[in-house]
Formats: structure tokens, sequence, C-alpha cells
């Protein structure tokens, strides 16, 4: 007896990948590539381009499962070789993504971008850095778009350049520490006072005069090449110096006196001063009544509040990066440790800014 095979009807191939699509020629070419690793084979993380590809195939419609014609592809891309094909659409086609997944990944990068600009700035009164939560409004209040196709730490400088036109903040310095010959030393302490400079420290050692002091970023490479024209060495110290105290993201209890001195046209900003500080204080009084309905976060070993707190806890960097950790079977942090962990691997790859 014969066997029939049955095929479904009004079946939709290839709709749970994802989609890269170039637009060459006036056509349409889009490949078919497994979910999250188009990024990873940009970043040279993924090596396998099987591991990136669900089929070595050219399509003109991957949700139709229309093939692109091979007369189009050698027109388009002087070739029919269908690998080689996906290997440029890969290289310069648009990841396709949905609504939701796109506002996740804006969202996402938006506050990678105002966590870089927080690292690297300060209020220029308290020499200490705002609150998250306040570089984020403040960028709302200059009407910041994210764009994708650019990092995150180019935005974040751009953010800054801007940000510094309307509000009091200024890029956090650099600690340096340079060594010079004593006949070169004048030269250098004039140009120092030239850039103003902060001097934290002299030391004479030998026949070298050693100084440590603190410079505005963008005097780096100048002082660099000063010192390599004066035949002395430099040494960073540190990407970024922060005012001695208590930094807590929950404690700045000077935004006001600052934002208070700003033009009319920041009034907002004030009033937005004033709400994070009535928060805050709302918090600290909520402490209490909120004893007895503790939740219990495993990975992080930690009590994290109410219900609300404890959902919101589980969107939490810290949170993350304990489950980074868990992952590696390392123990976890506390809130402040993983801030420390966190901001040494940004001043290690911060440093590659300054490579010479």
């Amino acid at each position: 007896m014969s066997k029939t095979l049955v095929q479904p009807i009004g079946q939709k191939r290839l709709t749970n990948v994802a989609v890269v699509r170039l637009k060459k020629h006036g056509i349409r070419f889009e490949i078919a590539c497994y979910k999250n690793k188009v990024l990873s084979w940009r970043s040279s993380v993924e090596k396998d381009i099987d591991e990136v590809l669900q089929s070595h195939t050219v399509y003109s419609n991957v949700s139709k499962g229309v093939l692109a014609k091979s007369k189009d592809l050698v027109a388009a891309f002087g070739t029919d070789d269908h690998t080689k094909i996906c290997l440029e659409i890969l290289e310069k086609g648009e990841l396709q993504v949905a609504g939701k997944e796109r506002e996740s990944l804006l969202s996402s990068q938006f506050r990678d971008i105002a966590t870089i600009v927080m690292q690297k700035t300060v209020n220029p009164e308290t020499q200490r850095p705002y609150t998250i939560s306040m570089i984020e409004r403040l960028m709302h209040e200059i009407h910041f778009a994210v764009d994708p196709h650019n990092s995150s730490k180019k935005q974040a400088l751009d953010v800054i350049q801007e940000l510094q036109k309307h509000f009091p903040i200024k890029r956090s310095p650099m600690r340096l520490r340079l060594a010079v010959p004593e006949q070169n030393f004048s030269s250098l302490l004039e140009k120092l006072n030239a850039w103003n400079a902060s001097i934290v420290s002299k030391d004479e050692t030998g026949s070298q005069l050693s100084i440590i002091c603190e410079v505005e970023p963008g005097f780096f490479r100048d002082c660099d090449a000063l010192v390599r024209n004066l035949q002395g060495r430099l040494e960073i110290l540190s990407v970024s110096v922060h005012g001695e105290g208590d930094t807590h993201m929950d404690h700045y209890d000077d935004n006001e006196d600052v934002l208070s001195s700003l033009p009319k046209q920041s009034d907002s900003v004030v009033q937005l001063s004033d709400k994070m500080q009535t928060q805050t204080i709302s918090a600290k009084d909520g402490n209490s009544e909120g004893e007895m309905k503790q939740n219990n976060c495993s990975t992080c070993n930690a009590l994290v509040g109410d219900t609300k707190q404890y959902r919101e806890h589980f969107k939490s960097d810290w949170h993350k990066h304990n489950l980074r950790r868990k992952t590696k079977q390392l123990p976890p942090l506390t809130a402040e440790e993983c801030m420390a962990d966190v901001e040494i691997g940004d001043s290690r790859a911060d440093l590659k800014d300054y490579s010479f």
C-alpha cells in the first residue's frame, strides 16, 4: 500500500530567523541568519560562518522563501557564488529586527551611553559624578537620540560636549605620573600651568624629578608628546578621577545647589533634581515599612526589598554582573564591589583609547 506524504498548507518558512538585508543596483537581497549571531560575527567573536548562516542561500524575500535570481546576483555582485555574496551581505547589510526588539536594543544602548557619561564626567563644584538617573534625564532634556550604527563610547563623548553647553558638567581629569630630567622640569611645569593642571605631589629621585598631576583628557596627547620631547616618561595612574567621599548613586545632596545656578531655560532640571531628592527621602522612609517584606535574591545573596524592587533588581547591572559570575562559578559581589569590578574593567578598556 502506497503512502502519501502530506505537506502542510500555508506554512511560513524561515520566520524565526534574523534577516540581514542589502539593497544593491535597486534590487533587495536578503540572507537568513541565526538570532544573536550576526553581531557576534561582526565583532569577530564568532568565526564559524556555518554558526551564523541558516543556509548559504541568497533570497529576494526570506519570509516568503523567494530565492534571488542568478542574473540579478551577477549584475549586483559580479558573481553568483552564494557563499561569497552572503559574506558581503553580512558585512555591509542592515540587520532587520522587530519593533519591540529594536526598542529594547535602543533602550539598552541609551543606558550604556549614560553610564559612560557618568563615569567620564564630574560636577565641577564637588568633583563628584552625577547619578546615572540624573545623566539620563539630562540626556532627555537635550533630546538625545541613540544612533544604533555608532559605538556607545563615541556617542557618549558627543553627549558630554552637548551637555557642557547647557549644564554644569565637565570631563573628569586623568591622573598622570610624569618623570623628566631635572634640567627640563621648569619647561614641564610651565606647560602644566598653561593647561591648568592640578599638581598632586612632587618627588625627586636621582637625576629625575617626578610629579603626579591631574590633567584634562583633551591635553593627554599633547602631554605625552611633551614628555617624550623632554626625554621623560609618562604613566597613567587613573583614567578618570573623582572627588573623595561618598559617591554612592543615591547620595547627592548638592545637585540642587548646582542646578539652581543655571539659566532660566534649565529650570526643568532643577525640578528634576527636586524629584530625585524626594524619591530618595521617600525610599529611606519606606525602608522601615518594607523590612517585613524583604525578598532574597539567591544570585546576589542579598535582600532587595518589596515585590516591585525585587522585579527591578533583576534588571539591574548588579544582578546581571553576578549572573555572569555565576556562569563562571564565581561567588557573588556586593553592589559596591560590583561597581568597582566594572570600573576596573572599563578603565582597562579605556586605556586602549590612549594607546600611542
